[in-house]
């Protein structure tokens, strides 16, 4: 079975994703995903970005 988008990353690249993320929606960047209840929080928002795989950011593994 093959690994989803966040089995694959660390909890430090996930983390360093979701804060960029919420900085770029903090700067007002458009949200890719329709936040529950309506107005949320940037990180609360990258997070749920993140969850649904919509985040537009990639991690390169260097093979060295």
């Amino acid at each position: 079975m093959p690994k989803t988008h966040s089995e694959t990353l660390t909890h430090y690249e996930r983390a360093r994703l979701v804060g960029a993320r919420a900085l770029q929606l903090a700067m007002g960047a458009p949200p890719l995903v329709k936040a529950p209840g309506g107005l949320v929080s940037a990180v609360k928002l990258a997070f749920l970005e993140f969850e649904k795989s919509a985040i537009p950011l990639k991690v390169v593994h260097d093979a060295a």
